[in-house]
């Protein structure tokens, strides 16, 4: 059944031209910031080969692109009664929540996918040909993968405590900013608890993974903080 939602929630998506254009989007802006604007993201202005810009830009794209994808996750289960016949089958509430929940991973790896195009470029720009750090790159892919899950069980519980999807969508922003960078800022005014209150931010866990260097701590923060999340739906979901 888990499958079925899977599918379900990836096809239901692709089956409108607003999921096109949400990947579409997603796309667009980290290409305009990348190769076209003159801003510090631009890898064509940065006198060496390398995505940095691009790993460092896309955690704050993913704060905005996956609670639209998540947004009507639950609410237009709500909306439409269909949760009600989900929770008739011979289905657990964890498995609706799971179902979801790898159905929006499976539409972030689509949309993370057309992106190997920059790893090509800064291959084929590099001097001598092919001098890139390999190793680091793959690091922060690994870690824009662990954040967009976070991200994505985020968004599934603002869909599963929202009316709207505009509620959701806000909540989810809210929300997915507080746990990448809201402790950080709040860090900077309790210093004495700034230890405490950065091992809480996902900022820091990225950036350790974006290095190349994985650490089981990272990984760690990562899964609890994504359970925790899904927990918090599956347990919405059990009081509807």
């Amino acid at each position: 059944m888990v499958q079925q939602i899977l599918k379900k929630e990836f096809n239901t998506f692709f089956s409108s031209n607003i999921g096109y254009l949400i990947v579409a989007i997603f796309l667009l802006a980290n290409g305009l910031f990348l190769w076209v604007f003159k801003t510090e993201f631009n890898i064509l202005n940065a006198g060496f080969a390398d995505l940095s810009a691009f790993f460092n830009l896309t955690p704050w794209v993913f704060m905005f692109i996956i609670p639209a994808i998540t947004m009507k996750s639950f609410v237009e289960e709500y909306n439409s009664g269909t949760i009600e016949i989900l929770k008739t089958k011979p289905i657990s509430n964890w498995q609706i929540v799971m179902g979801k929940f790898l159905g929006t991973s499976a539409i972030l790896l689509v949309a993370l996918i057309p992106t190997i195009v920059y790893l090509l470029s800064i291959y084929l720009l590099s001097f001598p040909m092919g001098n890139i750090d390999l190793g680091s790159i793959l690091g922060s892919y690994l870690g824009l993968l662990f954040i967009g899950l976070v991200f994505t069980s985020i968004g599934i519980f603002s869909s599963s405590i929202s009316k709207s999807q505009v509620g959701a969508f806000l909540v989810a922003i809210v929300l997915c900013f507080i746990s990448f960078y809201g402790f950080n800022i709040v860090s900077e005014t309790f210093l004495g608890a700034s230890d405490v209150l950065e091992s809480l931010s996902g900022f820091e866990y990225y950036k350790n993974i974006a290095k190349g260097v994985i650490d089981s701590r990272d990984l760690i923060y990562f899964l609890t903080t994504t359970a925790f999340f899904l927990f918090l739906s599956k347990s919405i979901i059990d009081g509807k």
